[in-house]
């Protein structure tokens, strides 16, 4: 699950692994194109299957797992 908390961030949240990080960066972020890879602040990364546009938050998304942080 994706979210925006009080101060505007992206929160990546997995319930199965009770994990909940602020997304440092989002590899498009843009009205027209949103997704791709994304770096967690504990130094994980995701990638998300690139959109047509951003999508409304909160939103339910499948995401892969790159590597396993530190």
């Amino acid at each position: 699950m994706l979210k925006k908390n009080p101060e505007g961030k992206l929160v990546f949240y997995i319930a199965k692994k009770d994990l909940e990080e602020v997304a440092e960066s989002v590899e498009f972020d843009s009205s027209d194109k949103w997704g791709g890879e994304v770096l967690l602040s504990d130094g994980s990364k995701y990638y998300f299957e690139p959109m047509d546009e951003q999508p409304d938050f909160p939103v339910t998304l499948r995401a892969i797992r790159l590597d396993s942080g530190d």
